[in-house]
């Protein structure tokens, strides 16, 4: 058979691993916290909310429970009302600069002079009345208390993101990127050789910013940072919970840990799965999308004494009715359970090496150090999720590039199965421009319903695409990320209604739809038409950016849906680098943001006309 094939004999250290979670993710308590629904419409307007034991769709609440409200994206005096007429003024200048190619081309030497001309504080001044105040909510946790409730007032809650980054040249990111990616003994000795080429890390992509315009990004430097970070996620977790009743905080696993653990744990995760789906290739089932792949046990069992894996004797505990059921076969879930220190099979996980023929641990040993890393970025992880359910916010785990996914998707699963007991408290997020998004949500979805926890998934179409296009092409493996632009399209549609049609069936599972694309929007307010899911269910959520789209959030918002604003903060000169994507971004969406300009001259040009420059937004 073709590809990696993978031998068990001896033990690996997916076993300490497993040890490592369920000893510190296991005491933590299942309950959390009740939180009150947002009232997302203006006083003016009546709509009904549901209490936190309400059943939607039950009992006398069926039948007064309204319509799903119209929402017009094209009316300017509806989406602006919240803002004052030099907000608008400042939008445009805003969106205007950003879509200027000479200016976007030459941003860090303009910024670089005007600093040195004016000065710090004035330049500060000057980036408060422009880029900085049109993108960022504030510098601290207090100075964006004002904003959040102001957007409240009009329906729209707040994710917060503290986006803080550090400002690294190329080369001191490459050299932090190689450093913390592999340990001392893989650089000595090549040892990066036994993991696949998708998770080795690679010199010409050591400055994961390159390229990528909505996202932050934190480099490993050492433990203490990880700490620093850690205790910036707590402060946003805090303030989100001061702020609002049902806020989010954001979080990047990179920020907690080294990433080398992420690496190595994907590339393990990568491995196995792809040892079932040769299986199922062996048994006629290539092809099918993951759910549908079901191994016959005794076949299953039979290949593996064929290929001198174990012996039966050696693995007939390995399939049992107490571990897999009655049913005779195997599904991606039961394969994927078998990855834990409860079956002897994690101990025997082996892999050759290609080039020695020799057989090798799947995951070669942890350094005492390596173990140290690797139990405080659980230990951070316990610490930001007990602070979450204790403030009553969510928490929005962000993904990152696929060579750190797989680890990323796994930890949030655990983090999930404990603190997602009675309402999702943790959201992971599925990037749809992957080709594995749908098999990799519909597997989700399932393992919580044989679990019984709650899910909650963030959509997004991904924000590495160029990046990882280029990098699976210079360093030879294949490319994980969807061809174009319409196939990631397809894969978002397929995906969001697969995650809508389970919200028709399960009251407490939800999704935040997060996208700048009004057709997305739309497709998404028809569906929940006609699947009877109404926003005061409030089980579907839309998310953008701060600055961008408010003609798409707050006419959601003000109809009663459940709408909310990225929100990044901190100092001026610490969201720099944050900033400057920003600006790239908006210049990379130019249908959006002319739509957007032409509805902000509407209105403008509207309260010129009307004497209502001075509109006080209430």
């Amino acid at each position: 058979m073709c590809g990696p094939v993978l031998l068990f004999k001896h033990p690996w250290h997916v076993r300490s691993l497993a040890m490592a979670l369920r000893r510190f993710l296991s005491s933590l308590s299942p309950r959390t916290p009740g939180f009150a629904p947002l009232s997302t419409a203006p006083v003016a307007r009546e709509r009904p909310t549901a209490g936190p034991g309400a059943q939607p769709g039950c009992g006398a609440g069926e039948t007064v429970r309204p319509p799903v409200p119209a929402v017009d994206f094209g009316n300017p005096q509806e989406a602006y009302r919240s803002r004052h007429s030099w907000e608008l003024a400042r939008s445009l200048l805003v969106l205007r600069l950003c879509a200027s190619p000479t200016l976007l081309a030459h941003h860090e030497q303009l910024l670089h002079t005007a600093r040195k001309l004016v000065g710090q504080r004035l330049f500060d001044k000057l980036m408060k009345m422009t880029f900085y105040g049109h993108f960022v909510a504030g510098e601290d946790e207090e100075s964006i208390r004002p904003l959040i409730q102001h957007n409240r007032a009009f329906g729209v809650g707040c994710i917060l993101d503290y986006g803080v980054e550090e400002d690294l040249s190329p080369e001191e990111a490459k050299h932090k990127e190689m450093e913390s990616c592999a340990s001392a003994a893989e650089r000595d000795s090549s040892g990066t050789d036994k993991r696949e080429k998708h998770y080795q890390a690679h010199h010409a992509f050591g400055d994961r910013r390159d390229g990528v315009v909505s996202a932050h990004t934190y480099f490993y430097a050492n433990e203490a940072k990880c700490d620093s970070y850690m205790e910036n996620f707590l402060r946003c977790i805090e303030a989100s919970g001061g702020a609002s009743n049902d806020g989010f905080s954001a979080i990047k696993l990179t920020a907690l840990g080294r990433p080398q653990f992420l690496l190595r744990l994907s590339d393990v995760l990568t491995k196995w799965r792809r040892f079932f789906h040769q299986m199922a290739a062996e048994q006629g089932q290539a092809g099918r999308p993951a759910m549908d792949m079901k191994l016959e046990v005794a076949a299953l069992q039979e290949s593996i004494v064929k290929m001198g894996i174990a012996s039966r004797a050696e693995i007939e505990d390995w399939f049992t009715p107490e571990t897999l059921g009655v049913s005779g076969t195997v599904d991606l879930l039961d394969w994927n359970s078998l990855i834990n220190s409860r079956t002897r099979l994690s101990r025997h996980l082996m892999v050759p090496n290609m080039q020695t023929g020799q057989l090798e641990p799947l995951l070669s040993r942890f350094t005492e150090e390596e173990e140290l890393q690797m139990t405080r970025m659980l230990q951070r992880m316990d610490v930001l999720a007990k602070k979450a359910m204790d403030v009553g916010v969510w928490l929005m785990i962000d993904a990152e590039q696929s060579y750190f996914q797989p680890a990323i998707s796994h930890l949030t699963l655990e983090m999930q199965r404990k603190f997602s007991v009675e309402k999702p408290l943790i959201f992971n997020t599925y990037q749809c421009y992957l080709k594995d998004a749908y098999d990799n949500v519909t597997l989700d979805v399932e393992l919580a319903r044989r679990e019984g926890w709650c899910f909650g998934a963030k959509l997004v179409r991904g924000a590495y695409m160029a990046q990882e296009h280029a990098r699976a092409s210079e360093i030879g493996y294949e490319d994980p990320i969807n061809p174009t632009y319409e196939a990631t399209n397809t894969m978002y549609y397929r995906c969001l209604n697969y995650v809508l049609e389970e919200l028709k069936h399960n009251s407490k599972a939800k999704v935040m739809v997060a996208s700048h694309n009004e057709d997305t929007v739309c497709f998404t307010l028809r569906r929940m038409e006609e699947l009877g899911l109404h926003p005061s269910d409030r089980q579907v959520y839309f998310g953008q950016l701060l600055g961008m789209c408010d003609q798409i959030s707050f006419p959601l918002g003000q109809a009663g849906f459940p709408v909310y604003k990225y929100m990044p903060y901190g100092p001026v000169m610490e969201v720099l680098p944050y900033l400057c994507r920003r600006a790239l971004e908006n210049s990379s969406v130019t249908k959006g943001t002319q739509r957007e300009r032409q509805l902000l001259w509407q209105e403008l040009r509207r309260r010129i006309r009307t004497g209502s420059l001075l509109h006080y937004p209430a």
